[in-house]
């Protein structure tokens, strides 16, 4: 094992023999430690009938260990006072407790058994089998997440990004312990796991920790890699005449997560959709009064991204929506944003950045981030400054870059009736 001592944010990194990391931040002035185990997996890397292993595994190591029973884990953490929460993405799977940092000791063993010696029972696959089966019907009843779940699958078409997280109803009724096994054993390896910890901690002590669960770990390599995303660019109408709006989702490639021009791409974001003084917002909402809803946001992974827009309005007013959008399109292509926009876009991100890092779990959380996709660890004010670096002309070439006619794709959902789109309406 070697560790590496960095002065930035008391951020302290260790690397197990077996190649195991731990990266951890002391916050002294806190009595909450959280921590976090991060495996580099997601429905990016699944194939075919695995679609949906990664967040199926993730339920099913709350289900018991060798040692705790599902109730033991709940009654561990409740016992204690702290949380216990996971998640899936398309990159990632995340286990996370935050605890007092007198419980820590207690706090790690329990997720470490969780990660480490789940029994994967065929009576809890079947059972689990059927809540998941449960969530996808949740999902498809909200139409907000199955449009996005359409948009993204005709954007990165015939590619693990473009694959829902959840699977789907044929890739999870097929699930079965020897599959479940057999993608827990190639994902769930040393060089694969990051663990992450916050608060009112000792680096040496989480080490320690880490070491007593984690060191007997083979070293059995990486999953194999996948090659970058082609975004393409569909325009897809799915008519759901049971939905009172209409649901759109619009979008054009971005950069990847760690590209030296996310700050101005950030801003764009921020300006265009980002807040309630935003360009969309303001037209579509404020002054038009066409939608409740309407935002941009970005999707960014380790080698591509998207700059996404979605609104919900009435089927007499959808054409209106995607006319407007598109019109606030070639606004911020054709002229330089105002001064005061980027003023407040920046003071807006600046605010959002320094209020998600005063807590345990978000520094814990922006921890795995920074190893995993930047391998460094940025100051606040480094990212402060990069944002405050932003120029108005940086703004205009993203925009002019990124939105093209041929590149926006466009996804609807709801009662369309006898509507269609052209590649003409998306002139921009």
């Amino acid at each position: 094992m070697f560790s590496v001592a960095t002065p930035v944010r008391e951020i302290e990194k260790a690397t197990l023999s077996n190649g195991v990391r731990v990266v951890t931040e002391s916050m002294p002035h806190l009595r909450s430690v959280s921590l976090g185990v991060w495996i580099g997996t997601g429905s990016r890397i699944e194939r075919g009938p695995e679609n949906g292993l990664s967040h199926f595994i993730e339920h099913m190591v709350f289900k018991g260990t060798r040692t705790r029973s599902a109730e033991d884990i709940a009654r561990t953490i409740d016992s204690i006072g702290g949380g216990l929460d996971a998640f899936t993405a398309k990159e990632l799977v995340g286990f996370n407790t935050k605890v007092l940092d007198e419980h820590l000791p207690i706090s790690f063993d329990v997720l470490a058994d969780m990660v480490l010696n789940p029994t994967f029972t065929e009576a809890d696959i079947e059972k689990e089998r059927g809540v998941v089966l449960e969530e996808l019907k949740m999902e498809v009843d909200q139409p907000e997440y199955l449009l996005h779940d359409i948009f993204i699958n005709g954007f990165w078409k015939n590619h693990g990004l473009g694959q829902p997280i959840l699977g789907t109803r044929d890739t999870v009724k097929k699930f079965n312990r020897t599959g479940v096994l057999d993608y827990y054993g190639r994902v769930y390896t040393p060089r694969n796991l990051l663990i992450t910890a916050a608060g009112s901690l000792d680096h040496d002590r989480i080490v320690r920790l880490v070491e007593e669960q984690f060191s007997s770990l083979p070293d059995t390599g990486m999953p194999a890699p996948d090659g970058a995303p082609q975004p393409h660019a569909p325009i897809v109408l799915k008519k759901k005449d049971s939905l009172e709006q209409v649901h759109i989702n619009l979008g054009v490639p971005a950069f990847e997560l760690s590209h030296e021009m996310r700050f101005p791409l950030y801003v764009l974001n921020t300006v265009l959709g980002g807040g309630m003084s935003s360009r969309l917002f303001q037209n579509i909402r404020e002054r038009q009064g066409l939608a409740y809803s309407v935002y941009t946001e970005l999707h960014l992974y380790s080698d591509s991204g998207c700059l996404a827009i979605y609104a919900g309005t009435g089927p007499e007013t959808a054409r209106q929506v995607v006319d407007s959008i598109m019109a606030e399109i070639r606004e911020i292509k054709q002229n330089l944003i105002s001064v005061d926009e980027l003023r407040r876009a920046k003071d807006h991100l600046k605010g959002s950045l320094m209020l998600s890092l005063e807590s345990s779990s978000s520094r814990m959380s922006n921890l795995a981030r920074q190893e995993l996709y930047f391998d460094r660890y940025m100051t606040p004010d480094e990212m402060l400054d990069s944002i405050e670096d932003v120029t108005r002309q940086q703004v205009q070439d993203l925009a002019a870059r990124f939105f093209s006619t041929e590149g926006v794709a466009l996804a609807m959902l709801g009662r369309l009736h006898d509507m269609q789109i052209e590649r003409s309406d998306l002139t921009c």
